[in-house]
């Protein structure tokens, strides 16, 4: 054993108090103490800064660690600095600070106080500052949150582009790079760019087997499947994930109203909430933070128990980000993300702006998170093998942590499809990527395929009894196995790798899983992807059933008058008791509810007490108004027989829209006074005909209604006519 090694270990326990080293953190302390350049891939909570901090404090000169960010600059001086009786062993120099500090900064560092100097990749860009340090003994450049130097990672700065031009000016000194998440292509990015083509890599493992991964179809009760989560999971901490500021308030207002305690935190709010808003969290005073992607960084909250994307993220490195924030003491973290394809399409759009480079990379990112939350194969594995690493689903780590390897789908033999497939991508010799090969399989032609006259093959269409989706689920199962692999150089293009030359001359057995479905159309019944799906108590439904129509009877107008199928369906899942609880029931308003709602609570609370229902008093998920004020707006102005042309601009609504709102409006019990509008659309004897057609009809359909009146009326009257009905016979 050589001195070194002692001494590193001394080191260790003098600065930092620990006996050993962590995972990889010894290797790489020695790679860098040893001069060498240094890359270093490890995930959030692994122990990364050490890496660089202990080589600094006990090596001759300054490092200088460049840092995107001046909080986490600011977090990690101020830890530097309780380890050392000397404040200025750690500094930071950046647009924060006066002249007077920064004279105090230079001088600590000239008599070589300082072991740790900060600074901003925009600060090294000054001439006054790159002159000051190259007249100074420094030890080394680290460079952390190195994926911003890559426009395939998820943090792209173009600042971090020329970060190596100013290393060079300052001398030969050894260069680590340090990033915590990194596929082989943001990985090999980062080495062209910091010039580091030599360096030593430590690459750690990316699975962190505490962590359960859940996908559930987002649909519109979103809201109170996310409440009865957190009340599933009452007394711990966590972070909800959103895209948008505005879903961001949204969300923390309904947390707030049903009794969730719950912060907002985004960049629109000022410095001084959001300091106290993360400290509150940091310290319990609440239990869930709701955030944009601004929130996260540097975190270090040690048992966060789980983390919720209300809306997908833009690409998997972001997630395995934001999800690493789960569990990092090593407990339980429920990662659960809630996916609808409208939501990528959403997303889509937001890229269709920026430039064509940018916008290819934006998609490819994009389409690997549509994989992962439509995989039916291990998520884990799936995620593990974007990385770049194998996981072995029978004995890995963490096999069973997550929803398909639970409720596994069921699988299908796909041994010939898969030769088919790779003998493809070969005889295309390695041009296309999925969305050509898959069009060459099921024989259907775009530009590309006609310019390389693939569609005159004749293996095209060789596939053409499936259909797209079973050939995309294909693929990317056969990538995940290593039978096919994305090129590096031209991100997304397909390439047969040797084991699939292998499998095309001796095919084995492939079980292919099934893709999951996730189908969007679920209005009022919660649906999840997991095996918990709620459903309606039937036995309760059939008896609402039978006193909607006894009470309609008695009131002489249409059931669905009283109550609309999804509200019952609603009331056998929430079991409302009062005529409060009434009121928040899908599509019943206040209105509604004391107008029809005391046979039905009295019904449904002799139901709970007979049959011993706990009732999930969770579910009664209040809303907070607002859509409130835009439906105001509309009763107020058609109180005023403004016109409906008028109250949808006015607002930026089409005629649709306006609709579904002033359905809704008297669904929930509102009187809306139409005639005015209705009058100078329809005569008296057409209004009353479709008047007696409601009247008379079992539902209120207009599919139903076009299908009677066979051309006669177009959709808009007859939606008009129907709200015009439901407030005269029903409010």
């Amino acid at each position: 054993m050589n001195s070194n090694e002692i001494d590193i270990h001394q080191e260790l326990k003098k600065y930092f108090g620990f006996s050993q080293f962590k995972g990889l953190q010894e290797q790489v302390v020695k790679s860098i103490i040893t001069g060498n350049n240094t890359f270093v891939i490890m995930p959030t909570g692994g122990g990364k800064s050490l890496c660089y901090q202990l080589p600094a404090l006990i090596q001759e000169g300054t490092a200088i660690v460049v840092s995107p960010l001046i909080a986490l600059m600011k977090n990690q001086v101020d830890a530097i600095r309780s380890l050392s009786s000397e404040n200025g062993i750690a500094h930071v120099l950046n647009s924060s600070l006066t002249k007077t500090e920064i004279a105090q900064v230079k001088k600590d560092i000239v008599s070589g106080i300082t072991k740790l100097l900060y600074v901003a990749p925009e600060s090294l860009t000054k001439e006054e500052y790159t002159s000051f340090l190259k007249s100074v003994p420094l030890s080394f450049v680290a460079i952390d949150e190195a994926h911003c130097i890559s426009e395939w990672g998820h943090d792209f700065r173009p600042e971090y582009r020329n970060l190596r031009s100013i290393i060079k000016q300052l001398g030969d000194i050894p260069v680590i790079g340090l990033t915590a998440t990194a596929t082989p292509k943001v990985q090999e990015d980062i080495l062209k760019n910091l010039d580091m083509v030599n360096a030593n890599t430590f690459k750690a493992s990316f699975n962190r087997p505490n962590l359960y991964y859940e996908i559930r179809t987002k649909t519109k009760n979103i809201e109170s499947d996310i409440i009865r989560f957190i009340k599933q999971h009452k007394g711990k901490s966590g972070i909800i994930y959103c895209l948008s500021r505005k879903k961001v308030e949204e969300i923390a207002n309904v947390l707030q109203v049903n009794g969730v305690s719950a912060v907002p935190y985004h960049a629109g709010l000022d410095a001084k909430t959001r300091a106290r808003h993360q400290d509150m969290f940091l310290m319990e005073d609440v239990e869930v933070v709701v955030a944009t992607i601004a929130f996260g960084m540097g975190i270090d909250k040690p048992d966060v128990r789980f983390v919720i994307h209300h809306d997908i993220p833009k690409s998997l490195e972001s997630y395995y980000q934001e999800t690493g924030r789960a569990g990092r003491d090593g407990g339980e973290g429920h990662c659960l993300a809630y996916y609808s394809y409208k939501d990528v399409e959403k997303l889509e759009k937001f890229m269709s702006g920026k430039p064509v480079a940018e916008q290819e990379i934006g998609f490819s990112l994009l389409q690997e998170v549509v994989a992962y939350a439509e995989t039916s194969i291990s998520r884990r594995k799936f995620l593990l093998h974007y990385f770049g690493e194998e996981f072995d689903s029978e004995t890995g780590e963490g096999v069973d942590m997550d929803d398909n390897v639970r409720n596994p789908k069921s699988k299908v033999e796909a041994k010939d499809q898969v030769v088919k497939l790779l003998q493809v991508v070969r005889d295309t010799k390695h041009l296309y990527k999925s969305k050509e090969i898959i069009f060459t399989l099921i024989g259907k032609v775009n530009a590309t395929i006609k310019a390389h006259r693939t569609d005159a093959q004749k293996f095209f269409g060789s596939g053409a009894d499936f259909e797209e989706r079973h050939w995309m689920a294909l693929i990317r199962q056969v990538l995940v196995e290593g039978y096919l692999s994305k090129d590096i150089e031209t991100y997304g293009i397909l390439k047969l790798t040797p084991k699939g030359a292998d499998f095309i001359k001796n095919p084995v057995s492939f079980m292919m899983s099934e893709d999951h479905e996730y189908n969007e159309s679920a209005d009022s019944a919660i649906v999840t992807a997991s095996k918990s799906t709620a459903t309606a108590d039937e036995a309760l439904m059939v008896m609402l059933r039978e006193l909607r129509k006894k009470v309609a009877k008695k009131l002489q107008v249409p059931p669905f008058v009283v109550f609309q199928d999804p509200s019952l369906e609603d009331m056998a899942l929430k079991y409302p008791i009062s005529i409060a609880e009434m009121g928040n029931i899908h599509g019943v308003g206040e209105g509604k509810a004391k107008k029809y709602g005391k046979d039905f609570v009295e019904l449904i609370a002799r139901y709970v007490e007979d049959n011993d229902i706990t009732r999930p008093d969770d579910l009664v998920v209040k809303s907070t108004g607002t859509n409130s004020a835009l439906k105001l707006y509309i009763i107020q102005n058609v109180d005023r027989k403004l016109s409906l042309n008028d109250i949808a601009k006015a607002k930026g609504l089409d005629m649709d829209a306006l609709l579904k709102e002033m359905e809704q409006i008297v669904y929930s019990g509102t009187k809306l006074n139409i005639k005015y509008w209705v009058d100078d659309i329809l005569d008296e004897d057409q209004q009353e005909e479709i008047h007696d057609y409601f009247m008379e009809s079992e539902s209120d359909s207009i599919k139903n209604a076009l299908k009677e009146f066979d051309g006669d009326y177009d959709i808009e009257e007859l939606r008009l006519m129907r709200v015009k009905f439901i407030s005269e016979v029903a409010n």
